[in-house]
């Protein structure tokens, strides 16, 4: 047996409330969210594995994607997003900008569709074709 495991592996990042991270995570996007005896978020993941979100004073929003949801159509979940009131970030990057909705199209070249916004905390989170 070696001391080094890989079952049990999470992942985490910070936020700067974790009221308001509990809300989104678990009200506005529908994970499955609870409150560990140190006071952080467990939020699991429907295929199993968690993600650990801990409140940290100093918070800077991470500059990349740090959880992607993939779906079947990016359209429609980004016109759902918008009506539960996130809003979906606007690229104005000639080479790989976003449209009025925020979804950059993929193509052979492109990769898939996808769409960013953030959390309350400024962490980038996005939506993509999951084909």
């Amino acid at each position: 047996m070696t001391a080094f495991q890989t079952s049990g592996v999470f992942s985490g990042f910070s936020v700067d409330d974790i009221e308001a991270a509990r809300t989104f995570y678990g009200e506005t996007l529908g994970l499955e969210v609870s409150t560990n005896p140190m006071g952080m978020l467990d939020i699991r993941l429907p295929q199993g594995g968690s993600i650990l979100v801990y409140p940290k004073p100093n918070h800077t929003p991470a500059s990349f994607t740090i959880l992607n949801f993939p779906v079947a159509d990016v359209e429609a979940a980004v016109d759902e997003l918008n009506a539960r009131g996130v809003v979906t970030k606007i690229y104005t990057d000639p080479d790989f900008g976003t449209d009025a909705k925020g979804i950059v199209h993929g193509g052979p070249d492109r990769g898939p569709d996808i769409a960013w916004f953030t959390d309350p905390a400024g962490n980038v989170l996005s939506v993509l074709s999951a084909g």
